[in-house]
């Protein structure tokens, strides 16, 4: 029953969180993303957290098996494992009994194609070094490794990857990273189970060490287990040692998968308080302290951390229709929300939710090294429209905070320039005034140069917003005559 009710719960949150990278049903699904333990904590959603955390020291690393879509995603892969495996093993046999009802001298090699899993020990260097590694590029707001390791956002790119393949909204380091991402956890989950989760994920190694004290927890009956093993080998996390009789709470997902393998009855799922959970695993006072001393100092390193820290497309119709360039920007735009460019990279995980929820292909994932697959802004494709907030409604991880649409029309995240040399109304070649026709704040005005009849576009610095309305339908290619500069801080209009 408890096995049945995780796989329930799993498959709807991989379903919402899905759909969400899929720009689909945000109103329905949009909280599952906020439940995410890393963008909570960037977010310094405190609710969250301590919710999970709390989730944790109860019942285990539930949240794993349950809310986490990689998690989840790695057990439908070892899954289709087990299944693929059980076929064949079941095809072997029927087949060597053929043979020996043929020939019973015959000695047929039989082959193992069902997937066990064995115990192993704890990689502590590994989850430890790289849980303090991903604290720290949060401290110095290297978020590339966030970006590439973290569980939500992994999977948001595998997503994105493979749904918007070839589309204009995906880049090629994208692609390539994405890809990537899905061919290593596809293996690791193949070959060794829920290894990633328990060496490389720093949110189950942050878990982990609210796990071990876990109040309700599999608990190894000693009189009734038979050491058939049966249970280690369906272990995906690898963590039970039926030898010994004990099981490494740290690193259990509460699959509850042994339960339902234990033929015995010798496994149940039960309360049994810290205290027993601290004498059934290490059995000398020594490694309590020790383990207590390790559980406090991770802690308050963790602790620290987490407190520092459809469009409609208009074109002038004045131009041939060519494709357009970005061009260079002095500083880069960030979304309506995000505060200030250094905000918004310290928090952003580029997991590509607002880059997937974006209906006017603004946003796009960026490839240089310092923000590698971090969102960006550019207007080539669309424009960052005024009634438009859904990038800021889906950020689970407080990068860009929601804001109201009469909010964003007084928010400043860029600033209108004019290049005369490439406007087409400056050079005398027709009298275009489309920024000035089509901008939302009115901080474009047509004005007659001193000795000439053309007039030219001026902008209102105080009144221009940044979204790119003017850039996007300015008819000059492929650089626009009219572009848009980031500001490093925004404020209000």
């Amino acid at each position: 029953m408890l096995r049945k009710t995780r796989i329930v719960l799993a498959a709807l949150f991989l379903i919402g969180i899905t759909l969400l990278f899929l720009g689909i049903g945000q109103n329905w699904w949009g909280w599952m993303a906020k439940l995410q333990f890393l963008p909570s904590s960037l977010a310094l959603n405190f609710t969250v957290i301590i919710g999970i955390l709390l989730l944790t020291v109860l019942f285990g690393r539930v949240y794993c098996s349950i809310i986490c879509p990689l998690g989840i995603f790695q057990d439908i892969v070892i899954w289709i494992r087990r299944t693929t495996g059980n076929r064949l093993q079941k095809r072997q046999i029927a087949h060597i009994k053929q043979l020996k009802a043929e020939c019973s001298d015959l000695k047929p090699t039989v082959k193992q194609y069902t997937k066990r899993f064995k115990y192993l020990n704890e990689h502590k260097w590994v989850r430890y070094s790289t849980l303090v590694l991903s604290i720290v590029s949060i401290f110095v707001s290297g978020q590339m490794l966030i970006a590439l390791i973290a569980p939500y956002s992994a999977y948001g790119r595998m997503v994105r990857t493979i749904v918007a393949m070839g589309s204009d909204s995906v880049t090629l380091p994208l692609i390539i990273t994405g890809l990537l991402t899905l061919i290593i956890i596809c293996l690791c989950a193949w070959l060794w189970g829920r290894e990633y989760c328990n060496t490389v994920c720093p949110v189950g190694t942050a878990l982990s060490l609210f796990s071990r004290f876990s109040l309700f927890r599999p608990v190894i009956d000693r009189d009734r287990c038979v050491d058939c093993g049966r249970c280690t080998c369906g272990c995906k996390a690898n963590c039970i040692d039926f030898k010994n009789h004990t099981i490494d709470y740290s690193r259990c997902v509460g699959c509850f998968d042994c339960i339902d393998i234990c033929r015995d009855d010798a496994l149940h799922y039960k309360f049994t308080g810290p205290i027993k959970r601290v004498k059934e695993v290490s059995g000398a006072d020594a490694d309590v302290d020790k383990g207590r001393r390790s559980f406090l100092v991770t802690s308050a390193v963790v602790a620290s951390g987490l407190v520092a820290k459809a469009q409609d497309r208009l074109h002038g119709g004045l131009a041939e229709v060519i494709k357009k360039e970005a061009p260079e920007r002095d500083t880069r735009l960030v979304p309506f929300g995000a505060g200030s460019v250094k905000s918004f990279y310290d928090r952003c995980t580029a997991c590509q939710l607002c880059v997937s929820a974006c209906p006017n292909g603004v946003l796009r994932p960026s490839s240089d090294l310092e923000h590698f697959l971090q969102p960006y802004m550019s207007y080539e494709k669309g424009y960052c429209r005024p009634e438009c907030t859904e990038c800021s409604r889906v950020c689970p991880t407080g990068a860009i905070k929601p804001i109201s649409v009469e909010e964003k029309q007084t928010i400043r995240i860029g600033t209108a320039h004019v290049n005369l040399d490439l406007c087409i109304a400056a050079k005398g070649q027709d009298s275009c005034d489309n920024c000035s026709y089509h901008c939302p704040t009115g901080a474009i005005r047509m004005v007659r140069q001193q000795g000439s009849q053309h007039r030219i576009p001026t902008v209102a610095e105080e009144r221009c917003i940044g979204c790119g309305a003017c850039e996007n339908l300015c008819p000059s290619r492929p650089i626009s005559a009219i572009t848009v500069n980031g500001i490093s801080i925004h404020h209000n209009a």
